[in-house]
């Protein structure tokens, strides 16, 4: 597949599943590529042919830009290791979930969610404890019953009835036994990060820009491999926040303003080398002179809402 048809694919999924879709991210290095939107339903994606070159930054962004627009990152890829991702298979990277396109389809198209998880070892389910253990009462089978029946430990099988995931084969087995669903499919929406993550420290090499803007009482959040370098939130605003030279900002400045109407956010780029300020579409060019002389993060606010 080529360098451009994976991304295309993606994009063409989501625009099939009825979701609005930003540009597509050019700008290097970036932590995502797309950004999809459905009512309350936002999906920040990186699309790569191998999950495995996901690094730990790019996991960073995807995680600190889920959490504060309250999205669900996913990464899309068709390799890891030295295999194909499988159909209906969710695979970990850095506690993201990783997909094929065909999961993709399935889930936002076709409305199937996964209900198989990679893991070291092989591939496991998530099995409904609590229906287990209801079926197997109701059959009349003790936990050594089953557990004979399965050839496993009577404690595997407690464990199983507290959630506990298994293989494939056993999930299967125990389907049959029971004919009855108790598989339990893998939500890929609702993402929740495993840990709180601490904030990066505002460096002086920014040329106190996001310092500057913590001055005006606002919380800054810096990035790694984002299009923006930093997310300024100011009460219940949250500014998408570039900065460097104007030939470097005004790049990403219609990017940037095209995830900020995907996102509901603001967009805002700082000039180190601009005295002045002016809308390049819905985003804020201004100087960082000017950024200076405001007192207050509300001063900002009005200015891209100007």
């Amino acid at each position: 597949m080529s360098q451009d048809r994976l991304p295309q694919m993606v994009i063409s999924i989501m625009l099939l599943a009825d979701l609005d879709v930003s540009e597509r991210c050019n700008i290097r290095p970036r932590s995502f590529d797309l950004i999809a939107k459905k009512g309350d339903t936002l999906v920040i994606i990186k699309v790569v042919s191998h999950i495995d070159s996901v690094s730990a930054d790019i996991a960073w962004d995807l995680d600190l830009i889920a959490r504060h627009l309250e999205a669900t990152p996913l990464i899309v890829g068709e390799r890891a290791r030295d295999a194909e991702l499988e159909r209906g298979v969710v695979y970990i990277r850095y506690g993201l979930f990783a997909i094929s396109p065909e999961t993709l389809f399935d889930y936002f198209v076709e409305g199937i969610s996964p209900p198989v998880y990679a893991s070291p070892g092989g591939l496991y389910v998530k099995i409904k404890g609590d229906l287990l253990r209801e079926v197997r009462m109701r059959s009349r089978m003790s936990l050594g019953d089953l557990a004979s029946e399965l050839g496993v430990s009577r404690r595997t099988i407690s464990k199983y009835e507290s959630g506990m995931g298994t293989t494939l084969d056993v999930a299967i087995r125990l389907e049959e036994l029971f004919c009855a669903p108790l598989v339990e499919t893998i939500e890929l929406l609702g993402y929740h990060s495993l840990e709180p993550q601490s904030r990066t420290p505002v460096e002086s090499a920014t040329g106190e820009i996001l310092v500057d803007l913590e001055r005006m009482g606002m919380e800054i959040h810096a990035m790694r491999q984002a299009p923006f370098q930093a997310l300024a939130l100011f009460g219940r605003h949250t500014i998408l926040t570039a900065y460097g030279t104007s030939q470097k900002v005004v790049k990403r400045a219609s990017l940037i303003g095209n995830i900020s109407q995907i996102t509901k956010t603001f967009a805002m780029c700082i000039a180190t080398d601009y005295k002045k300020q002016k809308k390049i579409g819905k985003t804020l060019l201004i100087g960082e002179e000017h950024l200076h002389t405001l007192e207050d993060g509300s001063e900002l606010i009005d200015m891209i809402n100007g």
